[in-house]
């Protein structure tokens, strides 16, 4: 029986799926450096609806509250703050897991938001934004007359 030895110089769409991997790894590194979070992951947040409003909570340990802005129009919410880096003069990381910097995040609710109503508390470095429900927005009962 005849073994054939695969040539080292013949194409692999392994190793071109390798190379992509690699390439966008390290693009993201890049962005990661950069201090670019407003897609996701800081501040960690958790979003409920109830028939009239919603809750949401954002993770904010080691942000001041007056630092912190929420704005509202329609039916999203918006948060923008930044967090102060911890390092000082002479000092380098041994392990960084925290982010700071400057962050945004933006959500969309399912129903429009009435401004005027909304609330917002800070205990233990968590953030709750009350978010009623716009008047205009609710479901309406309608009465039916009987004839």
């Amino acid at each position: 029986m005849l073994w054939r030895v695969p040539r080292r110089n013949a194409w692999s769409p392994w190793a071109e799926l390798d190379r992509a991997q690699e390439e966008m790894s390290r693009l993201f590194r890049g962005v990661e450096r950069r201090g670019r979070h407003s897609g996701g992951g800081f501040p960690a947040v958790n979003i409920w609806v109830k028939e009239d409003d919603a809750i949401l909570t954002a993770e904010l340990p080691g942000v001041d509250p007056d630092e912190v802005e929420i704005t509202v129009k329609n039916d999203t919410v918006t948060i923008r703050g930044e967090r102060p880096a911890e390092l000082g003069e002479g000092e380098t990381y041994l392990r960084r897991e925290r982010r700071d910097g400057a962050f945004e995040r933006s959500f969309s609710l399912p129903f429009k938001v009435d401004p005027d109503t909304v609330s917002a508390q800070h205990r233990n470095g968590v953030l709750q934004i009350m978010l009623p429900r716009a008047e205009v927005d609710r479901p309406k009962r309608i009465a039916i007359k009987a004839a």
